[in-house]
Parts: structure tokens; sequence; C-alpha cells
């Protein structure tokens, strides 16, 4: 369970858990992936993964701690539908909180001055391409979000506590066009289905948080 206590115990709490906020380059170093399931498989490409990143932005409610997500527009040429963190590609001399905060406002309108950063989590390698860094941070009252029709079909929260419940993570398989099976973490809360990426970057953060102790 998520510690109790004032937002700046929590945000502490969490901040020990996780990397500094600074520039880093993790592909030579420990990274989660859309393979941790499937040991057998190989990368379908030798280039260097694409840099992107996530905000994982935790909002603090009368219920306790939310995530916001969004599911992505139907008119999307990659993952149509699929429900997401706000993020994406990182521009040229960005760093990995830039790219966060820069997406947020474009994708979902959250403007920059409501986020506290506090840290951020294990970058991720999806079999598309990319290397997602989720940069993590608070969200103060007062925000207002706006979707980007182009990008975004639907903004909406979700329980922290749900998605930090080992128990609400499921796994599933998935026969690809070329034969291979592949598995993955899934999980449904109010009818959205959280899975893919975005489910094992969850999955990732949640063993940061509870899977070892820190001091």
């Amino acid at each position: 369970m998520t510690p109790q206590g004032s937002p700046d115990d929590l945000s502490d709490w969490i901040g020990r858990h996780l990397d500094p906020l600074e520039e880093r380059e993790a592909v030579d170093g420990v990274t989660g992936s859309d393979f941790d399931l499937n040991p057998g498989w190989t990368w379908p490409s030798d280039k260097p993964p694409t840099p992107a990143s996530v905000l994982v932005a935790l909002v603090e409610r009368d219920h306790g701690l939310s995530v916001i997500l969004t599911r992505r527009a139907d008119t999307m040429r990659r993952h149509t539908g699929e429900v997401a963190l706000p993020g994406g590609r990182r521009d040229p001399g960005e760093t990995a909180w830039q790219t966060a905060l820069r997406e947020a406002h474009e994708e979902i309108g959250l403007h920059p001055e409501f986020v506290r950063l506090i840290g951020l989590s294990t970058p991720y390698r999806t079999g598309t391409g990319y290397l997602i860094t989720p940069v993590v941070g608070f969200v103060r009252e007062g925000f207002t979000l706006e979707p980007n029709p182009d990008e975004v079909a639907e903004i909406f929260e979700t329980p922290f506590g749900f998605l930090m419940d080992p128990a609400n993570y499921v796994q599933h398989e998935r026969e690809l066009p070329t034969g291979q099976v592949r598995r993955f973490y899934s999980m449904t809360h109010a009818d959205q289905h959280i899975w893919g990426a975005t489910a094992g970057m969850l999955r990732i953060l949640y063993e940061r948080l509870y899977g070892a102790a820190v001091a």
C-alpha cells in the first residue's frame, strides 16, 4: 500500500525510489521492455531505439492519488485507440523531463507550471523501436485539460492504488503476423483496458516502489 501522510511526505517517499532528474542515456543501462515476458525474442531491428518520454502525472484527489491517462485517437497511425500515458518522441537537445512536459502540454493541455517533477522511472524499450523514459510528477490543483483531437480521443484518471496493486495485472498472449506469440501485462479499470507498454511501465514503477525496501 502507498504510505499515508502529507503530499510532501508522499512525494518524498516516491522520489527516493526513483532516479534523479538528469539527462542520461539508458540504452546500455538497466531497462524494461516489451520482451520482458518473452525472453526468447530478438529485437526486430539493429538500429538504436528512438528516445521518447511519458509523464506519470499523479493528481491528489479526495480518494487518494490518481494517474492521468489518455485513449489515443482513432486516426493515429500506430496504437490506435490504445490507452497511454501522455508523451512522445524526444526532440533534439531536450532532456527526458522536458519532453514529458512538452508532450503533456501538447496532447492534453496540461500546463507545466502545475507539475512538480520528482524523478525518473526505469526506461522502457518497445518492440516498435522506442526507448521511453517515464517521468514522474505531482500535479497541483487548478489545472485544466483539453485533448488535442489529432492525438487524444479521451482523458481520464485511474486510481494510483489500483495501478500499484500487482493483483490487478494479468498476463495475456497474442499471436503476431510473424507467428510469434507475445506475452504482455494488462488490466482493466472502469471499462478502460490498459495493456502493452503502458501496463509494462506502470508495473515496473510498482516494482521500483514496492519491490525493494528503501530507507
